[in-house]
């Protein structure tokens, strides 16, 4: 027996017809009508009444229905039951984070806990915040570590998640440094005959959805013109020292930049956004290895 018969036969079951059954699933109908043939052909019933328009369930097809719907809910389920499993027994920590945090505060967040704890392996995967967010929600990693605002709450804010503030960070408008220091384009010098170049972020980019949350609308009236856009804070970092135009970027990514006078800040105080740097866990046991590391966290915290 095939799985996808189950989902074929409850397809047909909900739409009660067969050609537009089979274009939700995706086939031609004489194809579809055969697997539907062969689901019954392996219980040895009949499930629809085809004398019937539309075909209707047969009382073993009406019973089928909810034995079709546990076995796929049973089945969606092996994937995380066999992670739970394997993660009971292992000792590698399994991390997603963003790009920007990945490249600075990681480092220097494990040389912290190491001085106090003994830290297993770890695997990193570093990509764009909605990707490491999909990553958690899918029980594909244990933890997150991304940026967070108050401005920006989406799933693991509203479903629960657990999270530790491991600490802070700031999103401060750059712009490429003059000889003297000073910054070569300002906030306060857009206007509509020579509009502020931006360098922005990617939708997918959490940075990005808290500059539009924070300050979004003050920066339609700055008459903005958007000549670049990223996921990584790191590659509007290069563009903005090729003088490319001003970029939100992390203090954390640039605070050497502007000390050196390679950058500088393109604005008053009132235009950086505080971060918070969150760490974000599985909301089901993590096994040995991760629940001890997530009470090493807490204790440092």
């Amino acid at each position: 027996m095939n799985l996808s018969w189950l989902d074929d036969f409850l397809t047909l079951a909900a739409i009660g017809n067969f050609s537009r059954a089979a274009a939700e699933r995706h086939m031609t109908q004489p194809a579809f009508s055969r697997r539907i043939m062969a689901l019954e052909e392996w219980l040895g019933v009949d499930l629809f009444d085809r004398g019937s328009k539309p075909p209707r369930l047969t009382e073993t097809g009406l019973w089928f229905r909810q034995v079709a719907q546990d076995l796929l809910a049973e089945v969606a389920r092996v994937p995380g039951e066999a992670r739970a499993i394997a993660e009971a027994n292992s000792a590698t920590l399994r991390f997603a984070a963003t790009h920007a945090l990945s490249f600075t505060f990681i480092p220097r967040w494990l040389r912290g806990l190491e001085a106090r704890t003994t830290i297993g392996p770890i695997q990193l995967l570093s990509d764009v915040y909605k990707r490491c967010e999909a990553l958690l929600l899918q029980r594909q990693v244990q933890f997150v570590l991304s940026h967070a605002h108050e401005r920006t709450r989406g799933p693991l804010h509203s479903e629960g998640y657990r999270s530790l503030i491991l600490g802070s960070d700031e999103l401060i408008p750059v712009s490429a440094a003059d000889k003297n220091g000073q910054p070569v384009r300002r906030l306060c010098d857009a206007s509509k005959s020579a509009p502020l170049l931006l360098l922005d972020y990617s939708d997918e980019s959490g940075l990005g959805g808290i500059l539009r949350a924070v300050h979004g609308p003050a920066l339609v009236h700055l008459r903005v013109q958007h000549v670049f856009t990223a996921h990584l804070a790191s590659v509007l970092r290069t563009m903005v020292l090729d003088n490319r135009g001003v970029a939100w970027l992390p203090a954390t990514l640039v605070s050497e930049d502007i000390m050196s006078g390679r950058l500088a800040v393109a604005a008053t105080e009132d235009w950086r956004i505080k971060l918070e740097i969150r760490l974000y866990r599985d909301r089901t046991p993590l096994g040995p290895a991760g629940e001890r590391f997530w009470e090493a966290v807490s204790s440092a915290t």
